[in-house]
This record gives C-alpha cells, structure tokens and sequence, in this order.
C-alpha cells in the first residue's frame, strides 16, 4: 500500500514538473538577443562591474586591445601579497588567521599589542551562549555541516540582546562573535553528527584560551586532543588563503546584496554560507576528492599518462564519475596561469605527502593537473588557458590532516567568515543602495480566462 502511494505520488510529481518545463523555457540565443549577461559575466567571461571595494583584489589576466591575455594570479589582501603574509608568518613561526582577520576588518596590520588583544576578544567569545548547543544543536542534528552552520548562525540572532542594531560599532562586535563561534559551532555540528547519523562516539573538549583558531579546531575533533604544532600550523595557513577572495565570488557577493537591504549579519551570513554550500562554489573541494577516489578505484596504472587522459576523456564527456562533464577543482572564473592559493598549497601538500607515506597520490593529482587541459581541448576543442584552482589541493591537505571529508566546505566557511564580515560592514558603511538588478520579462500580455471557462 505505502509503495503504490509513494509510486502515485511519484507520478503526480513528474506531471508537474513536465507542466512547468513547458511554460518555462527560455531559449538560449534570446540571451544573446538582449544582451543579457548571464550569470553577471560579460561575453569574454569576466565579472560584470558591481561595485568598488578595498579589501581585496584578485588578480588573473590582463587586457590589450580588449582582449584578455593570460597571467600569473595574485591575491593582495588590503593591497599586501598574501604570498608575503604567509612567507612573513612561516619566518615568525607563528599563527597567521587572526591576523589576517583583523587585516581584512580594519584595513590595516595590527601591531603586536592590538593582535594580542584580538585573541583575547576572540578567545572571549568562542563559547556559545548558555544551552545554545544543547538547544540548537544536539537537540536537531543534521547530516549535512553546511546546513547547520547556516542554521545555528540564524539561531544567534535570538540570543543576541541588540540584533538590529546596524552601526558600526554593533556590526564589529557582532562580526568579531561570529568569527570566534563559527569554528566552535562547526565542530559541535559535527560531534553530533557522528554520534547521530554514523552511529560512533560524540565527544566535547573543553576549550583551551591558549589556542589560536586552528588548534581549537583540531583540538576539537581529534579524540585524543593531539596535534603538532606543525599540523596546526599547516591548518591555519589553510585558512589564512580561504579568508577572503573578493567582492565578485558569489557567497561574498550574496552577503554583500543582503546587507544592502539592511538585513541583520545573522541573515547575510546564514545566506552567504548557504552560498558556499553549492558544488559550484565551496563544495568543489569535496567534489574533488569525490572525482579522485574515482580515478584511483577505475585508473590501473596511475603513472601510464595515456590511460589516466582517456579515463579524463570519459569524466569530461560525462560517461563516469558524477556524469557532470566537470573535472572538478581545474580553471577559474578569474584565474588563468596559476591560483596563487593552489601554488602554495601544493608546495605543502607534497612535503606533507613525503611525511605521511602519500607521495603517490600527490603525484596523482599533479598529473591530473597536468592532464586536465589537454582532456578539455579533445573533447570539447576548448583551449582556454586553465589551472588547477585553490579546492584541486585543499581537499588533499585536509585529508593528510586527518579533517573529516565531512568538514572540506565547512572549514572553508570558518575561514571565510573574516572576508564576509568585512565585506558587510564595507557595504553597509560606503554603498547605501539596495542591490536590485533588472531582468527582462519575455511574458506576453493574455487575458484572464474565468475558471468555468478555461479547457482541461
């Protein structure tokens, strides 16, 4: 009985949706007819203009005579190379996020004193507020991280006694909570998670002041509560590269048209990781680990080139894998010779891979690095410049760490929480207009037919 229910329903569904495919149709070349740019990019695939910002810049080709011409990507927090703040922390051997947060909210390097009253204020607001994990968390698990995250954010809105408050002052305060509750509310989601959907041991550490944002986290998931302060440095510089990446990346964008209306920081946030969220954005880099389990379980021999491009041939044409058409983690909407960010990951992950015995797999992914173009220009004759992007070696790092697959696109929120708040706050302070885009109707006027009268 149940079955023949669930078989009716089924069907009544696909009636529906075939009702709606045929009165929603577009055709592809009215696009073109209108000028539209879909997806905000312009016809050679750059961004369309939407405002002006001082946070960042992401650099990735430059234009002669209209045309882009590759070049070498750059990635300049507040106008300093993050190459450089990751080679001036590594020299300091020191922890670089908070650092970095405060770069990105303020505009400027903190000097030593006002970096080591940061951590305080952060180390301060890391605790939930009391029975928030209970309430919010443990009582309503969910399978997915990103959907918690997003969740548990809205949820802080209740417990915040001035949520609407949109000055500035209130922003920071609220902003500087946010970027030292996301990672905590990360690794609860994922303790209960474990313990509800995977049926294993749920375990809460208590929180140790000392800590910067990267040993937390890795003092909240691991049991034993070990880690080197090489692996937690590894991690930190991790997140110091997803901290920030523009205005134009869409959860960046998404939190930025949020708060042009004026909405409080727990509903731009919560839309900006359900941004992240999509395969197309954030979850690349689990798509990526996805797609190279694949490769290793389908590719005998990872070091013939020639049978590693055919079964690329096949991923790009649709045939395996997730059938996307998609080599996940390869090209970039800016990007063109190199991710800045990829660059210096990949130069950790194959020291990494020596020391922990993976050497082989990190050359695998090199390889398909290697490979991936060529694989595109075969089967689709497309010979745009492309490399790999900063997800094709975050995933790979993250898993030589001993992260969680399921925490891949959620230490990518935790990351890039600095970059969004500092976004809000530039948006709501310089801009002072609600985003509102024009789309053309392709409606054509009818008129209303009485329902006696209208045909089955």
């Amino acid at each position: 009985m149940a079955d023949t229910v669930i078989e009716n329903h089924q069907s009544e569904l696909e009636l529906l949706c075939n009702e709606f495919r045929a009165n929603n149709q577009i055709p592809p070349e009215k696009f073109e007819l209108y000028q539209v740019k879909r997806g905000l990019r312009n016809p050679d695939g750059t961004g369309v203009m939407a405002g002006l910002t001082r946070i960042c810049n992401v650099h990735g080709y430059l234009i002669a005579d209209g045309e882009r011409i590759p070049d070498e990507g750059k990635l300049t927090y507040r106008g300093i190379d993050v190459k450089d703040i990751v080679e001036g922390c590594i020299a300091e051997n020191r922890f670089g996020y908070e650092e970095v947060a405060w770069l990105l909210l303020f505009g400027k390097l903190p000097t030593k004193s006002q970096l080591n009253h940061f951590c305080t204020i952060l180390n301060r607001y890391r605790e939930l507020p009391e029975y928030f994990a209970e309430d919010m968390i443990i009582k309503a698990p969910s399978k997915n991280i990103m959907n918690k995250l997003a969740r548990s954010v809205l949820a802080l809105y209740s417990y915040d006694d001035n949520p609407d408050d949109d000055s500035l002052e209130n922003n920071m305060r609220q902003a500087f909570q946010l970027i030292a509750r996301l990672p905590t509310i990360m690794t609860y989601a994922y303790q209960v998670k474990r313990r509800h959907f995977d049926k294993q041991s749920m375990f809460f550490h208590p929180l140790d002041s000392r800590h910067s944002t990267a040993e937390s986290i890795l003092n909240a998931i691991r049991p034993d509560r070990a880690f080197t302060d090489e692996e937690a440095k590894l991690l930190d510089l991790c997140m110091i590269l997803h901290a920030e990446h523009g205005g134009g990346n869409n959860s960046t964008f998404t939190a930025r048209v949020l708060s042009s209306t004026g909405t409080d920081i727990y509903s731009a946030i919560a839309a900006a990781i359900g941004s992240l969220k999509g395969p197309k954005h954030g979850g690349a880099n689990h798509r990526v680990m996805t797609m190279m389990n694949d490769v290793m379980e389908n590719v005998h021999n990872w070091e013939d080139e020639t049978e590693l491009t055919n079964y690329l041939e096949k991923i790009v044409r649709g045939e395996v894998g997730d059938h996307s058409g998609l080599i996940y983690g390869m090209g970039h909407a800016v990007y063109t010779l190199s991710d800045p960010r990829a660059v210096i990951l990949k130069s950790k992950a194959r020291k990494l891979a020596e020391e922990r015995g993976m050497l082989k797999k990190f050359e695998l992914f090199e390889r398909v690095e290697k490979l991936a173009p060529n694989a595109f220009e075969r089967v689709k004759g497309d010979t745009k410049v492309i490399s790999a992007n900063v997800d094709f070696y975050s995933g790979l790092v993250y898993e030589m760490l001993g992260i969680p697959s399921d925490l891949y696109t959620p230490m990518f929120a935790v990351s890039r929480i600095a970059g969004w708040c500092a976004h809000r706050m530039e948006e709501m302070e310089t801009c002072g207009r609600i985003m509102r885009p024009a789309y053309r109707s392709l409606s054509k006027s009818k008129p209303y037919v009485l329902l006696n009268e209208r045909d089955e």
